[in-house]
Formats: structure tokens, C-alpha cells, sequence
């Protein structure tokens, strides 16, 4: 698994259906973090506890100090989570990606909403985009500040 961490003032995902021009808003934070989440083949249930669990208590927002002290939590913060496959794209050979690594769909859509399911279970308010769709994500960045989380990142 694999996640790309950005904190933001706030954020926003917009939905567009098939064949439609126009969207319909499907999450919408203020402070907090968007999270563009991933799944790799070989990808499990642990994988996803351990890293649901490192975001939730991830100390990446200032103290009053200006030192990044305090967790999501701590600072009424709230959560976009939106799935992207195209985090495993291998772009070593040729043009176009390979995404020979990613989950194929129906299993990654199970850890998908087990993710979103854990984070909501620490307490945290999540909005999310819809597994597989085409969408638009409005981002204001703060800071900015941007992690990339995967397997490893969550062992400690």
C-alpha cells in the first residue's frame, strides 16, 4: 500500500460519471489531510491496519511552537481519502505506465473501504471520493507538506 500525505487548509473531490460534463461533490474537508491511497498485489488487511493507524497518529501540524507536535486529532483535523491506482505506475521502460503491480479493482476496493472504515474507527471525520471514478481533487496545500506512507513507513 502506498499513500501520498498532503496536509491542507482544505480540499475537495468532484465525481463525474460517464459521458457527464458536470460532477456531483462527493467530499468536501476543511484543515487536514488528503491522503491518495493505493493498493499493490500482495497487499493485506495488515498492511492497511498498520498504516491507517500511523496516519491517525502522525504528529505533522504545528504546535505553538511552529514545530510540527501535534496529530490530526489534536487539532479537530479532518480527512479526504481518494483511491489512486496510478501511484504503482512503473514508468522504468517505454511511454506508457505499467500498472502491473496495482491490485486489480475488486480486491483493492475492499481495502479501500476497510481503510476508510479503521480511520473513521480512530476517531477521525473522512470524506472520500468513490473507488474507481473519475474525479477532480481541489487541493489547498499548507505549508506545503507532503509525505508518501507505503508498507515500510507503518512498520514502526
Amino acid at each position: 500500500m502506498k499513500v501520498v500525505l498532503q496536509r491542507v487548509k482544505r480540499a475537495a473531490v468532484t465525481v463525474f460519471d460517464e459521458g457527464q460534463e458536470t460532477g456531483r461533490r462527493t467530499g468536501e474537508i476543511s484543515r487536514g489531510l488528503v491522503l491518495l491511497a493505493a493498493f499493490r498485489i500482495g497487499d493485506t488487511s495488515d498492511h492497511v491496519s498498520r498504516l491507517a493507524k500511523k496516519i491517525a497518529e502522525l504528529r505533522i501540524f504545528e504546535d505553538s511552537a511552529g514545530k510540527m507536535n501535534r496529530a490530526l486529532a489534536e487539532v479537530g483535523g479532518q480527512l479526504l481519502v481518494v483511491s489512486q491506482f496510478t501511484l504503482y505506475g512503473d514508468t522504468r521502460r517505454g511511454r506508457r505506465p505499467s500498472f502491473t503491480e496495482s491490485m486489480p479493482p475488486a480486491e483493492a476496493e475492499k481495502l479501500y473501504e476497510l481503510f476508510i472504515r479503521l480511520l473513521r474507527n480512530a476517531g477521525v471525520t473522512v470524506a472520500t471520493g468513490e473507488f474507481g471514478a473519475k474525479m477532480e481533487v481541489e487541493i489547498i496545500n499548507d505549508g506545503p507538506v507532503t509525505f508518501i506512507l507505503d508498507d515500510e513507513s507503518a512498520a514502526s
